[in-house]
């Protein structure tokens, strides 16, 4: 397992490298072409996860899945969970902290991807902000990804969900999708070793409108952390 994650570490970055590099002139001609090398990397990333690290994935819930516009709050465990989306829906658009658009070659995707990005640092700027660029993004008819936690969290561990993801609810109006997973148990926040096995990805029953904000993000919770237990 060692020398396999030695060398899906190896490829993985020269695939952002080589990837991101020689997409830059055609993303220059055609910025949307930056959704093309978005969903490259997410299934060539997954191919190298498979083929190196014999880890593989099965998706649940499809049929939860709306056609659009949507909020998807996911459950975040691993660095596997920001290319899962890339490979499932169309046109993602992440909420993400804004330190990450400073990465070179990688960052310059994320701004031209349009995604959602909060300083953390700006207090309630922050969050007029993220609303303002999630609508714009909801016109667009992308769905949102946003990981309630805010961070990656261990598997059987859970913090309070931020009430970023009870504002998005309550200003977009638009369905929103819990998402459970146990990437985790393979591919460990910040460890080098991958485990070879299965991880598991639910989309599960789309949540009502017409719910305040502590009764949305209980539910929320709930949902998601009972479906993770499960899984």
């Amino acid at each position: 397992m060692l020398i396999r994650s030695a060398l899906f570490n190896i490829a993985f970055w020269a695939w952002i490298a080589v990837l991101g590099l020689c997409g830059i002139p055609l993303v220059c001609v055609y910025r949307p072409f930056a959704f093309t090398i978005a969903r490259a990397w997410g299934a060539g990333s997954l191919w190298l996860l498979r083929v190196l690290c014999n880890i593989t994935y099965e998706v649940r819930g499809r049929e939860h899945i709306p056609k659009g516009a949507a909020l998807i709050a996911s459950k975040h465990q691993s660095a596997w969970d920001t290319i899962i989306f890339w490979v499932l829906l169309d046109r993602p658009a992440y909420v993400l902290k804004r330190e990450l658009i400073f990465f070179p070659v990688f960052g310059w995707y994320l701004v031209w991807l349009k995604n959602i990005y909060i300083d953390r640092k700006s207090g309630a700027s922050a969050m007029k902000q993220m609303l303002r660029e999630a609508k714009a993004r909801a016109k667009e008819n992308r769905p949102i990804i946003i990981f309630p936690e805010g961070t990656r969290m261990s598997p059987g561990s859970a913090s309070l969900y931020h009430p970023g993801v009870a504002a998005l609810y309550q200003s977009l109006q638009l369905p929103v999708v819990p998402v459970a997973l146990n990437s985790g148990y393979l591919w460990q926040k910040n460890a080098f070793v991958k485990k070879p096995g299965t991880i598991t990805i639910e989309f599960l029953e789309n949540i009502t409108h017409g719910m305040k904000n502590r009764e949305f993000l209980t539910k929320l919770q709930n949902v998601i952390e009972e479906a993770c237990c499960k899984l």
